[in-house]
């Protein structure tokens, strides 16, 4: 049986707003297996946004526990959220958050750089991934010189660079038109039959059909939990 790289187990996250408090996560225990693919759904409000920080090692929860490729993630300090973030999680943003002045390569390459790899072998890498993702024309261009749908190959070539154990998409294809919006989740597709684990949170039934997975959140609650039948028999 694949290996667990995700355990989280009773995870609650509590924010004081003035006097208030808001519970956005209530009580949220899941396993995710290496190379699975999930999406993660709910409306406005539901605790996706919460429950994809806690995941992406951005916050920590209240209460809980989450356990990262054995790492126990729950109560690191920032030095040590930001270190885990870099080695174990590709993050794909729905707006793109590529330096505006950086090249396509220079944007992919910038995880290596904070690793500490040497140059050379950065820039090889950062070459190999973005002719992975279609853009071998492209590395020298900038932001504002691609099209919505190549700033986020750029984004999903620095996601992979790493070779992180999660790439973790949110929203990833909200600030694209349907086409490039499919074409993107191809390039999902095939990443995560390469062998990548794949986490996508999304509020979009179409988008989130490519995961063999679909989590549903509501109130800050999981309140379902499926396997796709239509792409897990694939």
């Amino acid at each position: 049986m694949a290996q667990k790289l995700i355990e989280i187990s009773g995870l609650k996250k509590f924010y004081t707003v003035g006097t208030q408090t808001i519970k956005a996560l209530q009580g949220v225990s899941l396993t995710i297996h290496k190379g699975e693919y999930v999406a993660i759904m709910g409306p406005s409000g539901s605790g996706k946004s919460t429950l994809m920080n806690l995941i992406g090692a951005l916050d920590t929860p209240t209460h809980g526990t989450y356990i990262l490729n054995d790492f126990d993630v729950s109560h690191m300090e920032d030095e040590q959220l930001a270190e885990v973030r870099n080695k174990e999680i590709g993050f794909v943003f729905q707006t793109f958050n590529l330096l505006p002045r950086n090249s396509a390569l220079d944007n992919v390459i910038l995880p290596l750089i904070y690793a500490g790899m040497p140059k050379a072998e950065r820039t090889e890498r950062g070459k190999q991934v973005l002719k992975s993702v279609g853009l071998e024309s492209r590395m020298t261009h900038k932001p504002n010189e691609l099209s919505g749908g190549q700033r986020q190959r750029v984004a999903v070539a620095r996601a992979l660079v790493n070779n992180p154990s999660i790439i973790l998409a949110d929203e990833p294809t909200g600030n694209l038109d349907s086409k490039t919006s499919v074409d993107i989740m191809r390039l999902f597709d095939r990443i995560h039959k390469q062998g990548n684990t794949v986490i996508v949170v999304t509020h979009e039934e179409d988008i989130a059909r490519h995961a063999h997975r679909i989590i549903k959140l509501k109130d800050g609650l999981i309140e379902s939990d499926m396997v796709n039948e239509e792409v897990a028999v694939v």
